[in-house]
């Protein structure tokens, strides 16, 4: 008889929730730093004791934003042990995602290396 082991999915549902719960949970704290937030990926470790909150901002300042959020993060957790059905839940470690950022970036850098070639074109 084989053993049932934990299916793969299970930490990606765990890591979808926890996305899911948080963000709503951020929209009631009243710390003025933390501003327009997006919470763009959870990354969960195996044993479910840590869980790595990658966010964005939309308005505000991501590094006091960031500060702001690992300092609540004991009350979204708390928040989190009475929404999740399991025995673990994790410590919460906020991350400030700069995905956005860079992608924004090199937006701006292709648009600017589109019209200089347009410029060239024309001379």
């Amino acid at each position: 008889m084989r053993h049932k082991r934990a299916t793969p999915n299970r930490s990606f549902r765990v890591a979808d929730q926890i996305q899911r719960d948080v963000a709503e949970l951020i929209r009631e704290l009243k710390d003025p730093r933390i501003g327009m937030v997006t919470i763009s990926g959870v990354d969960v470790t195996p044993d479910y004791a840590h869980a790595k909150v990658y966010f964005s901002v939309l308005v505000g300042d991501a590094a006091e934003c960031e500060t702001a959020l690992n300092e609540a993060a004991g009350f979204l957790r708390n928040g989190l042990f009475k929404r999740l059905a399991i025995h673990t839940v994790p410590t919460l470690h906020f991350h400030f995602d700069r995905t956005t950022e860079r992608a924004a970036d090199l937006s701006a850098l292709i648009n600017q290396a589109n019209a200089s070639r347009a410029k060239d074109s024309e001379d």
